[in-house]
């Protein structure tokens, strides 16, 4: 299924070494409550998703889930926290993410995944967010 074509961040954005592999990071300030990117990529159902399974899959309703695979998302980057400095916002079937807080230049943007991915694919492994809060 086409998906329609993705809203573009108005800050610089760089992908990076992180602490969990590659990261999103700001690339300047990001003031609070501003749009920061756009998760994208083609949607799924239920089916679909389970069949193809991995990391970049965001459900956001009821059999819909974006399938963030695609290099061009790097939204895909952003990486999981249990003390996020971003927040994502579903709207029909696009999926945004907002700054909870003013980030600063060179800070890795982050969200909570839920605790349904973080269950089946961080727990396991162990939390590597710095900012732990719940049982490994």
């Amino acid at each position: 299924m086409a998906y329609k074509r993705p809203r573009r961040s108005k800050y610089k954005l760089r992908v990076k070494r992180s602490s969990a592999g590659l990261g999103l990071f700001a690339g300047e300030p990001i003031k609070r409550g501003d749009f920061v990117i756009e998760y994208f990529g083609p949607m799924l159902t239920d089916d679909e998703a389970d069949a193809k399974g991995g990391k970049y899959l965001f459900t956001i309703g009821k059999n819909k889930t974006i399938n963030g695979t695609s290099r061009e998302n790097i939204a895909r980057y952003i990486n999981h926290s249990c003390k996020p400095n971003c927040e994502v916002e579903i709207d029909g079937e696009r999926l945004f993410v907002y700054a909870k807080r003013a980030i600063k230049e060179g800070e890795e943007l982050n969200y909570n995944y839920g605790e349904e991915y973080f269950d089946e694919f961080i727990k396991p492994h162990g939390c590597r967010c710095g900012n732990h809060t719940r049982g490994t």
